[in-house]
């Protein structure tokens, strides 16, 4: 029942009864219909950013197997844009290219537009880990793989405590997550636009160009 608004919802009443009040700036996840309606309820605030490794998953699935690898790429030409101006032009390009052949690959795209481009609004640090989920089902492929095949072979308790050693075990090979040091600013509220951090110095510099 992981999919379902009732489960999301049980999951983040939870958070917050566990402390978590204060609103999440962005909330990352693939295309579940059920996390996203209950976030709605317990974090109306909270930005969604669609991850685009999922999306684009889902949209080549759209499309024949010869036009996969030219989507592909068109597809990372929107992720990848220097700046969300050229981010939107390569989205646009996408949706004029396949509408007429393929449109129900460009609706798949071109409905969930905001939600794919939130990343522009953090630094560009941040924004390399949350254009995707990827980098937490990394985190948790390992567990995953571990505690489905010993299911029904032990207590939900002892299967609490092998999962949480097998994160302490496993986190002595993850990565630092880039722009620790921006985490703060992001709390406090502090604007980003294009990766970049918006200041004085950043409005005055772009009247002048």
């Amino acid at each position: 029942m992981r999919e379902l608004s009732q489960s999301w919802r049980e999951v983040l009443l939870g958070l917050k009864r566990r402390g978590l009040t204060v609103p999440p700036r962005l909330a990352v996840g693939d295309g579940t219909l059920g996390f996203w309606s209950a976030l709605d309820e317990a974090y109306s605030e909270t930005r969604q950013q669609h991850c685009w490794v999922h999306k684009t998953a889902n949209l080549l699935n759209d499309l024949p197997k010869g036009a996969q690898a030219k989507a592909k790429k068109a597809l990372q030409e929107i992720w990848m844009a220097e700046d969300r101006a050229s981010a939107h032009k390569a989205f646009d390009h996408f949706v004029q290219v396949y509408q007429a052949k393929h449109p129900k690959a460009a609706a798949c795209l071109g409905q969930e537009r905001e939600a794919l481009l939130a990343f522009y609004d953090f630094s560009a640090e941040h924004g390399v880990h949350i254009r995707t989920t990827i980098s937490i089902e990394s985190a948790f492929a390992t567990i995953r793989h571990r505690s489905d095949r010993a299911k029904g072979c032990v207590s939900r308790n002892t299967m609490l405590a092998m999962i949480y050693k097998q994160g302490m075990s496993g986190e002595t090979r993850w990565r630092w997550i880039r722009g620790i040091g921006h985490l703060a600013k992001v709390i406090e509220g502090v604007k980003f636009k294009d990766g970049v951090e918006v200041n004085d110095e950043t409005e005055i510099t772009k009247d002048a160009a």
